[in-house]
């Protein structure tokens, strides 16, 4: 459960969120044993959606949103003074989606790993991924990218519909993922390759 993520500097602070959580009922022992350990990464987060049409074989690079999540997503934007007075548990509870966009230079790498995580699917699980998915990445002060999670279905937000450029840029209109699925399904009914969506 996301609420139940929590970050730790060493492993006397791991040990003493840990058994806090456990005591207060958000994680279980045996959830603990199961749990995976991860490094933080400091960055900008986005959440990169793409959508893969078999039919044509393109990989279409729908948008950009950002998760709002309570109450880490109001604490960060307070004076670290403020933040240090308050003594609060901390959750990352998705309540909400926010738009972007990105900065033209890192477009092309943005679409490129759409075009290559589609390519690792398809030859590790044919016949692959298809219609949407979201590549869950952060921003470096690098300007690297990193994807830290990927979803594999129709995204839970409607921001796309009514925010996304990209759609405009390559279709003429903005449309979000509902209308990207029924465009892909009309397409393969009048060129009668629906075989080809399906598995």
């Amino acid at each position: 459960m996301e609420r139940a993520f929590f970050t730790v500097s060493s492993f006397s602070d791991y040990k003493k969120k840990s058994e806090s959580k456990i005591k207060h009922g958000i994680i279980s022992k045996n959830d603990l044993k199961n749990a995976v350990i991860e490094q933080l990464v400091i960055g900008t987060y986005f959440n990169f959606n793409y959508f893969h049409t078999p039919i044509s074989k393109n990989v279409d690079f729908l948008g950009i949103e950002r998760r709002l999540q309570t109450n880490i997503h109001d604490y960060n934007a307070l004076p670290a003074k403020q933040q240090l007075e308050l003594d609060i548990d901390l959750q990352n509870i998705e309540v909400g989606h926010t738009p972007a966009s990105i900065r033209e230079s890192l477009l092309e790498k943005v679409i490129t790993m759409g075009d290559k995580f589609v390519a690792a699917v398809k030859k590790e699980y044919s016949p692959g991924i298809i219609g949407p998915f979201s590549l869950q990445s952060v921003i470096t002060k690098d300007l690297e990218i990193i994807v830290y999670d990927v979803s594999l279905r129709v995204p839970g937000n409607p921001i796309l519909a009514t925010t996304s450029p990209y759609t405009k840029y390559q279709y003429g209109q903005t449309f979000g993922v509902g209308r990207r699925i029924a465009m892909e399904i009309k397409k393969a009914y009048e060129e009668d390759v629906l075989s080809q969506i399906v598995t």
